[in-house]
């Protein structure tokens, strides 16, 4: 594992992505490490992948679970709602989280990392770790390439395997998105730490009740501890409860960005929002747990 690493940005071509990091890859064909050329990387195998104009690069493989992630529209509300400051509060939490656990050093993996925004956090607080950003949406790899200069980015699909070598991350970032426990175990240091957020029962409540929202299922706890609990040992669980104040366009985008965007009309949704009295008063509810490797 680099706890300490290099953490020069390797700039060859299009490729944005520190030293360490870059590192930390592996052909997800057949495991070997991958070393950059012009606008693309390579293994010894000959397995080659592009790097795209906007930075990173796409190790995904012909066989797909996950379809292609997030959509344009999803990131954009993602990113709209998220720099708007509505969870600075668990992105705070999770930096202070990382220093507790003690890896605050090395290489800090977020797998499913959406636009980097939590890993930009982390990273702003622990000036000596690096990061790397894992998601299978391009849209959303697009600003995760650009989130820090300590960070790089990959397309990879989950349910299919990390493109890391074994024990090459200090710590794994999950925020609200798909597990693999026996692949998080195999990339993750004997010393280093998963976190994982999943929302709880409380979270938006308020917007669920008025709009007809996709509401959090009640066994989703039960099911994250099912699929860790062979490879990983809870170490510290807490909940985060955020009040919001949010105006309807907000509404609009912290709809847009989650699994109801997948299942009420746009048309339909504006005309529910536009009935909400402004302020919207909503409640951004977080469960944050830490595990340690068995």
């Amino acid at each position: 594992m680099t706890r300490t690493g290099d953490t020069t940005p390797a700039v060859l071509g299009r490729l944005r992505m520190p030293a360490a990091a870059l590192a930390a890859l592996a052909c997800p064909h057949c495991g070997q490490g991958l070393a950059p050329s012009e606008n693309a990387l390579a293994c010894g195998s000959g397995h080659g992948f592009d790097v795209a104009r906007e930075g990173y690069v796409s190790l995904l493989t012909g066989r797909r679970t996950a379809g292609t992630g997030d959509s344009a529209q999803m990131v954009r509300a993602r990113q709209e709602f998220q720099q708007a400051g509505h969870y600075a509060a668990l992105a705070a939490r999770l930096a202070g989280l990382v220093g507790e656990a003690g890896t605050g050093g090395g290489l800090v993996v977020d797998a499913g990392a959406g636009t980097g925004y939590y890993l930009r956090t982390l990273l702003e607080e622990h000036g000596r770790a690096t990061g790397l950003a894992l998601d299978v949406s391009k849209f959303a790899l697009r600003r995760a390439a650009k989130a820090h200069p300590r960070a790089g980015a990959a397309a990879c699909d989950t349910w299919h395997g990390l493109p890391l070598r074994d024990g090459a991350a200090a710590l794994l970032l999950n925020v609200f998105a798909p597990r693999d426990g026996a692949e998080f175990r195999r990339v993750l240091h004997r010393g280093g730490a998963l976190v994982v957020v999943i929302p709880t029962s409380r979270h938006l409540a308020e917007l669920v009740a008025a709009l007809g929202l996709v509401s959090v299922d009640a066994r989703k706890e039960e099911r994250l501890e099912a699929s860790l609990a062979e490879y990983f040992t809870p170490a510290h669980r807490e909940e985060l409860d955020s009040p919001m104040l949010l105006s309807r366009a907000d509404v609009i985008s912290v709809v847009g960005m989650g699994p109801s965007a997948r299942h009420l009309a746009s048309g339909e949704l504006r005309e529910r929002v536009a009935a909400l009295p402004e302020p919207v008063s909503a409640t951004a509810s977080f469960a944050i747990s830490v595990h340690r490797p068995c």
